[in-house]
């Protein structure tokens, strides 16, 4: 048996508000979010009434408890007795005002600043990098979902598309961007102190592979790491971008730390391949970047189906596991990419932009994928910016 969001709904439909109604016919509960034996719960009060005033915070903390009470009984229906289980309660401009978190043994206990067991959002206080617009993590929990390629291949739709983009490898122990975008010729150029940025296929990029020995394993521990992504971040010489993607290192290790630490971003892009194997990782992943206080835009489906030679699809991997895994998170799903021949070609070749042309990338499938992806990635880079007030919509009358 498994606990679902209409579960929680239906529990957070006997609860009633105090000023009438229940807390789900009112619209107070604004997002509900299950993982496993893991949910959370968004709640504004005064949804609907922004004028209501808010309720005391012993009013709330009641009402958390309830809530709890309530989530925990659905819970316990479908045989989970251990419920990890966050509500947070909001205003109407969506701020947290108080947040309560109950742990497998079911203690209900608020959360502030000043608890030292409260984990402050690592983004919180970083810096964005000068003259770029967007700052979009692309992680995932595991190696060998395709990270890097969804990474090279967001960059370049967006490209083809007219935006400035620039692309981070920040795959310290594994660099895979001069094999991606075909950078063996050439040569890391540092003027007056600055890294120059690469410029292939319409997209600026930087790699660890270019400034260390190709056939030389990295051996360094986390410090090492940790000093020289902080040097990519500062050194490069990147101009004005409207986007910039940072390719991570698998896991959830020292470099998306030190990436959170050091600069303001979008937000992260999840990667995962259908099986179940990888959405637990992603499902780490995901984790990783909320409790860095970075926003998750969206899951990708890599390695979706595989197109053979002769048209036939083939769920080599069970498709749909990772869009499954986003609707059960509450991420927004971007697409699925699926893989045939001339996708693995274009990337050992260092020919993406032939990724989205039709006649070499194996037919329409491919490219049709890669450009709902780019599609979607904008429209959640919008709604985030606009959510923290970094854009807002406009109106011209002529």
């Amino acid at each position: 048996m498994t606990l679902t969001k209409d579960h929680i709904n239906e529990a957070l439909s006997a609860i009633a508000h105090p000023s009438g109604g229940d807390l789900v016919s009112r619209g107070c509960v604004l997002n509900i979010a299950v993982c496993d034996e893991h949910a959370s719960v968004r709640i504004c009060m005064t949804q609907g009434n922004p004028s209501e005033s808010q309720p005391s915070r012993d009013q709330l903390a009641k009402m958390g408890a309830l809530v709890d009470s309530m989530v925990r009984g659905a819970a316990k229906d479908q045989g989970i007795d251990a419920l990890g289980l966050i509500v947070d309660f909001v205003d109407h401009q969506g701020e947290v005002i108080m947040k309560l978190k109950g742990d497998a043994k079911g203690v209900a206990r608020e959360q502030s600043k000043d608890d030292p067991k409260t984990p402050t959002p690592q983004n919180s206080g970083a810096t964005g990098v000068p003259g770029v617009k967007h700052i979009i993590a692309v992680g995932a929990g595991k190696g060998g979902v395709g990270k890097t390629t969804v990474a090279v291949n967001l960059a370049i739709g967006l490209a083809r598309k007219g935006h400035a983009v620039g692309l981070l490898d920040g795959d310290i122990y594994g660099p895979s961007l001069p094999t991606m975008l075909g950078l063996h010729s050439m040569e890391q150029v540092v003027l007056d102190g600055a890294l120059q940025p690469f410029m292939a296929h319409g997209v600026k990029s930087i790699t660890m592979g270019k400034l260390v020995d190709a056939e030389k394993p990295l051996i360094w521990r986390g410090p090492m790491a940790h000093g020289a992504f902080h040097q990519l971040i500062e050194r490069t010489q990147w101009g004005e971008l409207d986007y910039l993607i940072i390719d991570l290192p698998p896991g959830t290790g020292d470099v998306p730390l030190t990436l959170a630490q050091s600069v303001q971003l979008t937000g992260a892009v999840v990667v995962c391949t259908p099986q179940r194997v990888a959405q637990d990782d992603a499902v780490r992943a995901s984790a990783m970047f909320e409790s860095l206080g970075v926003e998750v835009l969206g899951v990708v489906e890599n390695m979706s189906y595989f197109i053979g030679d002769d048209g036939k699809e083939y769920d080599i991997f069970g498709r749909g596991g990772a869009q499954q895994m986003a609707q059960r998170l509450n991420h927004p799903f971007l697409g699925a990419i699926p893989i045939n021949m001339a996708l693995r070609e274009n990337s050992d070749g260092g020919k993406p932009t032939h990724n989205f042309d039709p006649k070499t990338a194996g037919g329409e499938a491919l490219p049709k994928a890669l450009e709902t992806l780019v599609d979607q990635l904008e429209a959640q880079v919008t709604l985030a910016s606009m959510s923290k007030g970094a854009s807002k919509p406009t109106l011209t009358v002529s």
